[in-house]
């Protein structure tokens, strides 16, 4: 069976996207190259950061159409989260509420794409 292990953001700035996510993740890439960068997370996952004009083919349009989520476990651990990400000065594209899946809030990277902070589902 084929399984999903890569998610790839296009980034104007490989290297400033980078920095970002260094920050972020505490952590540093495995992969770091004028045009890509990649950082692997646990579970055998990567974050593939692609310079966009370099993307082939070309995506047809530039927009936000879904987010990124980092599910984070234990009680309040989605406002600690919160607190450390708004102290460390990420912009906040929503502030941390209450939505129908529990407390969620989102953050911008440096491209807009939407970070989103919830806990895992029960």
């Amino acid at each position: 069976m084929t399984s999903p292990n890569l998610i790839i953001l296009y980034v104007k700035d490989p290297a400033e996207s980078a920095s970002f996510y260094r920050n972020l993740l505490n952590r540093e890439p495995a992969v770091e190259a004028p045009n890509f960068v990649a950082f692997p997370l646990e579970g055998g996952f990567t974050l593939g950061l692609w310079r966009r004009s370099k993307v082939e083919p070309q995506p047809s349009a530039i927009g936000n159409r879904g987010e990124v989520a980092f599910m984070v476990e234990g009680e309040n651990a989605v406002a600690r989260h919160y607190e450390d990400w708004r102290q460390r000065g990420l912009p906040i594209a929503q502030e941390l509420t209450e939505l129908d899946f529990g407390p969620t809030f989102v953050v911008l990277d440096p491209d807009g794409h939407r970070l989103r902070v919830c806990e895992p589902d029960k």
